[in-house]
């Protein structure tokens, strides 16, 4: 069994790996570049492998910088199978959407100032691409082995990190020996409201880990509320509004949760709350058909108290004119809306109209990649370029770690170390020097002998 990395090897995005075994190709994930200056030209590029070759993918979970480029495969050949969770496959179908109508507004632009002799641009993919890709997904469920091509077993186990999230164990025998390869896509944290904690993986010859906070520690869930509900309280008495660039998928439910949870502790009911976000309105409706995967205490606030949707102040704004009015508010207004990076949608807009506002608070719940806004902004800016005008940032900039659904080095090191015999690890979807931290804490802990691939790097298991 050998697996050769193709994407999210020495970055956080981009995620795509091809294991060859038993005769066949089987590619975990097929994400997209986000953030980085070169994403739309990586994205077009052609893959480093045929597409017609792949005799199937595996899916870890639905965020497009897992699954973005799963439309754009089909479209150049492939036609097998596609495994995921049921969960990942509602979701992903709405998340794609979302990326082919993007994709077609943003060629439809471009034609506008099209100049005489240039080739027109066209969308990365359509709708029909996405129609295509959701027809050949194939469901299952966790815990349950599966063959999905002869002498090839996967099963999928609850990584926590969001609806249907999935860690990958590729199983298969050849010349008598039997390999196992782990790949974790996304970990979560334990604890994290909504979802049950990462499933333990008893046995691997090889762990393919992510290390996005390979080289730092979350805030606990309980400093976590302290510091929301100082911000709310801090909000209502400066007058300005609070804008939280969330993801669509994950962060947007969970603040929901915390928001019904904590409503009048957090004095909520002196805010007007927007979800301004066709996908993540979609999304949430898509965890309410999930309910058997939430835990315990998610199932019980469903249950005894008014969902999180339904609080009485949350506006859903699914048309552009209902967001454009948020922007004639200037004070006591949450608006949620993505995208959570602020590399597009209507974040954009509401940051236009608050960023210069000193009583305004601007909260970042998720992680930032390098070169998004959301990072300029995060790291100090004082200035940012909006829709051609140079803005003044003179908001106070939060920056809420502990809503991460990533594990950090601890929850990592020791979901690893739960592994039977530590075996070797590779480890990818981080920056450096976060996973060569990562990697130094596993080898102190552990005794483990750890990879960071770059792209193109093969290992055989």
């Amino acid at each position: 069994m050998d697996i050769v990395f193709h994407g999210a090897a020495g970055e956080v995005t981009g995620s795509c790996h091809l294991v060859e075994v038993a005769g066949r190709r089987v590619l975990l994930d097929c994400g997209m570049v986000q953030g980085d200056r070169q994403a739309d030209e990586r994205n077009a590029a052609d893959f480093p492998f045929d597409p017609k070759t792949i005799d199937a993918l595996v899916l870890s979970h639905a965020h497009i910088d897992h699954t973005g480029r799963v439309p754009l495969l089909v479209k150049r050949g492939f036609a097998g199978p596609i495994f995921t969770h049921p969960a990942t496959i509602d979701l992903a179908a709405i998340m794609l959407a979302d990326s082919a109508n993007i994709a077609t507004i943003d060629a439809e632009h471009d034609n506008r100032h099209l100049q005489p002799g240039q080739e027109p641009s066209v969308p990365l993919y359509t709708q029909d691409d996405v129609d295509a890709a959701t027809k050949l997904m194939r469901p299952i469920e966790y815990a349950a082995p599966t063959e999905i091509l002869p002498g090839v077993r996967v099963t999928l186990r609850d990584a926590g990190h969001i609806l249907g999230s999935a860690t990958v164990e590729i199983d298969a025998d050849e010349r008598g020996a039997a390999r196992k390869l782990v790949f974790t896509g996304d970990l979560g944290p334990n604890g994290t409201p909504i979802l049950c904690d990462p499933a333990a993986v008893p046995a691997a010859d090889l762990v393919v880990m992510e290390s996005t906070y390979g080289d730092r520690l979350h805030k606990s869930r309980e400093d976590t509320i302290a510091e929301l509900a100082s911000i709310f309280a801090a909000a209502h008495k400066d007058g300005g509004n609070v804008v939280i660039p969330a993801f669509a998928v994950g962060r947007t439910q969970e603040l929901l949760y915390f928001f019904a949870e904590h409503f009048d502790a957090w004095g909520l009911d002196a805010f007007k709350l927007f979800l301004d976000s066709p996908m993540a309105i979609r999304v949430t409706a898509a965890y309410d058909r999930h309910e058997n995967l939430f835990d315990a205490e998610a199932k019980k606030l469903w249950a005894t108290r008014p969902q999180p949707l339904r609080l009485p102040n949350l506006t859903l704004t699914a048309d552009g004119e209902a967001s454009r009015r948020i922007n004639d508010i200037h004070d006591h207004a949450v608006i949620m809306a993505g995208s959570g990076m602020c590399t597009g949608g209507r974040i954009r807009h509401h940051l236009r109209h608050n960023l210069a506002n000193p009583a305004a608070h601007i909260v970042f719940v998720g992680y930032q990649a390098n070169g998004t806004l959301g990072r300029i902004i995060m790291e100090g800016a004082k200035h940012v370029r909006l829709f051609g005008d140079d803005i003044p940032v003179r908001a106070q900039v939060h920056t809420v770690g502990g809503l991460s659904a990533h594990a950090d080095k601890d929850g990592l090191s020791t979901w690893y170390g739960g592994i039977a015999g530590h075996p070797p690890v590779c480890l990818v979807h981080g920056e450096d020097p976060g996973r060569s931290k990562l990697a130094a804490e596993l080898k102190g802990k552990w005794g483990s002998k750890v990879a960071l691939p770059m792209p193109g790097t093969r290992i055989t298991v």
